[in-house]
């Protein structure tokens, strides 16, 4: 036991007197830190669509026949181009530019004058606006005068096309309102060319029923259109039988001038010859009387 006292004093004694040797690992390998590609751009969510270009409405002269369509085209403007007017009063100066003949433009005078009198406009919204048109340029009696108008024969198509027609008599219905579609078949009916309403009215097959305005609509506009594809089937047919169509140019073939035998003119039997006047024998006493007074020569 004192043997191995005395070991480990001695291992101590050299363990602490030894220096101390400080063993260096080499570097570790640093590896670069990993490259993230770039994020992308963000997308948008919504692509802001492109709107179509708008035609701007026609001048403005207050006729009877385009005011309401004028109205309409301004309205459909306003709905689909929002973004090019900041308050209604840009809206109401962009319809008033125009405003350029007749009484519109006497309308539409009036109203700047007003600003200027009173450096305020006098119409302050679209909806009154609307209003002001409708007043100042749409009829009073409206309806009356369609339905006096749908009593008369002024309506009726004529020589116009049946969509034409159908765009004007559906103006008139429209003022007139009138709800019965009995009412309106028949007015429709009237006032269209007799062969049309007379091929509708004789129909075997899927003739349209006096209470269905629609089917009556789109009966006219067939017929009509047949009738068209029928009169240009006809005007070409005329004009490849007059006209025949164009060939290749080709050479001229010569000809020949035959001429006829001269042709005696046709013989005349000769007249037979006049018979010769018997010699008159003369009257003696005359003979012997001129004897007398002529004497002999000697």
């Amino acid at each position: 036991m004192a043997l191995t006292a005395q070991l480990q004093q001695i291992t101590q004694v050299m363990t602490s007197s030894a220096p101390k040797s400080t063993v260096t690992l080499p570097p570790m390998p640093v590896s670069p830190p990993p490259v993230t590609p770039p994020s992308p751009a963000p997308v948008a969510l919504s692509k802001q669509r492109a709107r179509p270009k708008l035609p701007s409405p026609p001048n403005f002269s207050g006729e009877r026949s385009s005011r309401r369509a004028f109205l309409n085209f301004c309205t459909l403007y306003l709905h689909l181009a929002p973004e090019q007017f900041t308050c209604d009063e840009e809206k109401i100066f962009w319809t008033l530019a125009f405003f350029k003949d007749r009484c519109t433009a006497k309308w539409s005078k009036n109203l700047f004058r007003q600003e200027a009198d009173t450096s305020i406009f006098p119409i302050q919204s679209w909806v009154n606006f609307e209003q002001q048109f409708r007043s100042q340029l749409f009829p009073v009696n409206a309806e009356a005068d369609a339905i006096n108008t749908l009593e008369g024969s002024l309506y009726y198509q004529g020589n116009r096309m049946v969509d034409d027609y159908l765009d004007s008599f559906l103006i008139l219905a429209s003022d007139t309102r009138y709800t019965d579609p009995r009412t309106l078949v028949v007015k429709f009916r009237r006032g269209l060319k007799l062969n049309i309403q007379s091929q509708i009215a004789t129909m075997p097959f899927g003739r349209p029923a006096d209470t269905d305005l629609e089917a009556w609509y789109a009966a006219a506009r067939r017929i009509d259109q047949a009738w068209l594809a029928n009169e240009a089937f006809q005007s070409m047919l005329w004009s490849t039988t007059v006209t025949p169509a164009r060939s290749a140019p080709t050479r001229p073939t010569p000809f020949l001038v035959l001429r006829s035998p001269p042709v005696a003119p046709p013989s005349v039997p000769p007249r037979p010859p006049l018979p010769l006047p018997a010699p008159s024998r003369g009257i003696p006493m005359d003979v012997d009387a001129v004897r007398k007074t002529c004497p002999l020569p000697p």
